[in-house]
């Protein structure tokens, strides 16, 4: 798949579109503008002016993440039976629902009000419902090899465990996670 070469910040409505799309990106910061905030997998940056040899080894880890991340996503049937390598594990029906946007964007985030829409369908609940579900959850998914992490201000990030032998958990996020 090939890599988008994104100018960063006066492109972002292209780096959000490609971004929904799971399309690899690589953002070229402009020499003035502050750093971005990477939270997937499938994408990192470069500051500008960047060596042809810089960019392209940039490119070149983009493209290989993007044909893992392909290949070993979780999935859930229609059991509720959730199947990440060659683990399974049981989820509620709650658990189903927070968890198919975290798969379809697996390595980004989705934010909180997307999940607790989804999971409640516009029902009226706390914030703490949310939270309380997410800590179940976290719980069922770890001996599976796959974690939640909070992104703070942002929503949530499911990716494989760093004990499971994963070469893209090893974040290269400029801002640490917490979780």
């Amino acid at each position: 798949m090939d890599v988008a070469l994104i100018q960063w910040p006066s492109d972002e409505s292209l780096r959000q579109e490609l971004a929904a799309r799971r399309h690899p990106r690589l953002l070229l910061v402009e020499p003035d503008a502050g750093p971005p905030e990477c939270t997937d997998v499938l994408e990192d940056w470069v500051r500008l002016p960047v060596s042809r040899a810089d960019r392209n080894a940039r490119v070149r880890t983009l493209e290989t993440r993007a044909a893992h991340v392909g290949s070993s996503l979780p999935k859930v049937d229609g059991t509720g039976t959730l199947q990440f390598r060659e683990m399974t594990t049981q989820l509620s029906a709650i658990q189903v629902e927070l968890i198919a946007p975290m798969i379809q964007r697996f390595g980004a985030v989705v934010s909180r009000e997307s999940l607790t829409t989804l999971a409640w369908s516009g029902a009226q609940v706390s914030a703490n419902n949310l939270d309380v579900s997410m800590a179940r959850l976290r719980r069922q998914l770890r001996p599976v090899g796959l974690e939640i992490r909070t992104v703070r201000s942002r929503g949530y990030l499911l990716r494989a465990t760093a004990n499971h032998g994963d070469p893209l958990t090893k974040t290269t996020d400029r801002k640490p996670l917490s979780g």
